[in-house]
């Protein structure tokens, strides 16, 4: 159970104002103040400074939020676990994750299916964002972790790879490619700003000292199966996981045009929260979603 000097330091740090604190925890102001005081000379050190009409956390609060919100979130799995016992259809508290948009769609219906079979009675609640939402419902404790495809602070998160996968270039038809730069004089339909897919060929991009904007034209969607359904009428090309298309291409439907220089795979990653009570239970999980993936 946290002191409730702690849940007050959590408060001041996500408000960062003492004042929108007391108001969020129902104390006084003075009250929010005190329980601060108390664990700066606990620590021995300053934990926020005055800024305008709020405050800024020091580098030390920055250290102590992360271990507070992970026993906060800890806490709070405990609670439910405690909870579920009381409730006769249930064993134990739902599974709470999240999955970017590619691994939602092509993988875990797979992961999910076997899961199933082995946890019948099990309650799954799974939110499907990109990789940088994820990760705030992750610290806001409103998920317990996430499979990801995207860049991720490993400062702050623990995690294990649930298997590397092809990123590859797709189009309508063959197209002969030797550079990657045989392709720019294509339309190119991609992913919103933000999401694994397209950050990934954007650092892939950089390193060659190209953008997007290099392509003949984009088409933004937010949807993969737009995105397919777009190159398949000719509308242009994409890069994705190879996960993504393995239908399509085993019917004709679609065609890998990756260029012969240009080799990527990528990791597919269950992340948590440094330092959980559950990460053990974490890692179990993901063995077991490993196997049901060979």
């Amino acid at each position: 159970m946290l002191d409730y000097r702690a849940h007050t330091f959590l408060e001041v740090y996500r408000q960062r104002s003492y004042t929108r604190a007391a108001d969020a925890l129902h104390i006084s102001q003075p009250a929010v103040s005190q329980h601060i005081r108390q664990l700066e000379q606990h620590y021995g050190c300053r934990l926020f400074i005055k800024s305008g009409r709020g405050v800024d956390p020091t580098e030390a609060a920055d250290v102590l939020y992360r271990a507070l919100s992970t026993m906060e979130h800890d806490e709070d799995r405990l609670q439910a676990d405690i909870d579920s016992l009381s409730d006769a259809k249930a064993r134990r508290a739902p599974l709470r994750f999240g999955c970017t948009r590619t691994i939602a769609d092509y993988v875990a219906p797979r992961l999910l299916a076997g899961h199933l079979e082995r946890h019948p009675d099990e309650r799954i609640l799974m939110q499907v964002e990109n990789t940088a939402e994820l990760v705030a419902r992750i610290d806001a404790g409103a998920i317990d972790f996430a499979l990801v495809e995207g860049s991720f602070d490993r400062t702050v998160f623990d995690h294990e790879v649930l298997s590397h996968e092809r990123y590859i270039a797709v189009a309508d038809r063959p197209i002969a490619a030797a550079r990657l730069e045989d392709l720019l004089a294509c339309r190119l339909i991609l992913r919103e700003a933000g999401s694994g897919t397209r950050e990934i060929l954007e650092q892939h991009l950089a390193a060659r000292n190209l953008t997007v904007s290099d392509f003949a034209g984009i088409i933004e969607l937010a949807s993969i199966p737009a995105i397919k359904a777009c190159v398949r009428s000719g509308a242009g090309i994409t890069f994705l996981y190879r996960a993504a298309v393995e239908a399509e291409l085993a019917h004709g439907e679609l065609f890998d045009i990756t260029p012969a220089d240009m080799h990527i795979e990528h990791a597919f990653a269950l992340i948590w929260q440094r330092g959980s009570l559950f990460a053990e239970r974490y890692r179990a999980l993901l063995r077991a979603w490993q196997n049901a993936l060979t």
